[in-house]
């Protein structure tokens, strides 16, 4: 089974930081332009939070607010809930699940060293089942044989 170091070997360790102080608006302008679901609030080594396109929709388009004038930090999630490089694909998800969240940040010693998100878990599962699917049917048609 694969860990969150597998799939940060396959999908990379980019970690895509924003200040606390800089306003939705340059947070969703950021996350299109790095094509990215989510951004770490703070610093790798210092992280307040995390912001995602759910937290802007919830938070700042369903409460009318103005994403130019409202800061990160004001809408922000605070308690965010991290995996460590040996946590499992499945152990991942089932945090991502129970949690309701779709990206997960991977933490070495508290530093965050790569983010997760559900898209990798999945791809990361169908991987596992394709190979799966494999090895059975070579042993399938290798007994027929």
């Amino acid at each position: 089974m694969e860990t969150c170091e597998d799939i940060l070997e396959t999908k990379g360790k980019d970690v895509f930081v924003i200040a606390p102080e800089a306003t939705v608006f340059d947070a969703v302008e950021a996350m299109c332009g790095w094509r990215v679901g989510a951004l770490l609030v703070g610093t790798v080594d210092m992280p307040r939070g995390i912001i995602s396109e759910r937290d802007v929709m919830a938070r700042v388009v369903l409460q009318r607010l103005s994403p130019e004038e409202t800061r990160v930090e004001q809408v922000m999630t605070r308690d965010v809930v991290c995996a460590e490089l040996r946590t499992t694909q499945r152990e991942a998800m089932a945090v991502m699940t129970e949690r309701c969240c779709c990206h997960l940040p991977v933490v070495i010693d508290r530093r965050v060293v790569g983010v997760i998100s559900i898209g990798d878990l999945v791809r990361s599962a169908s991987r596992e089942q394709e190979i799966e699917v494999k090895m059975l049917s070579e042993y399938i048609h290798g007994a027929v044989s």
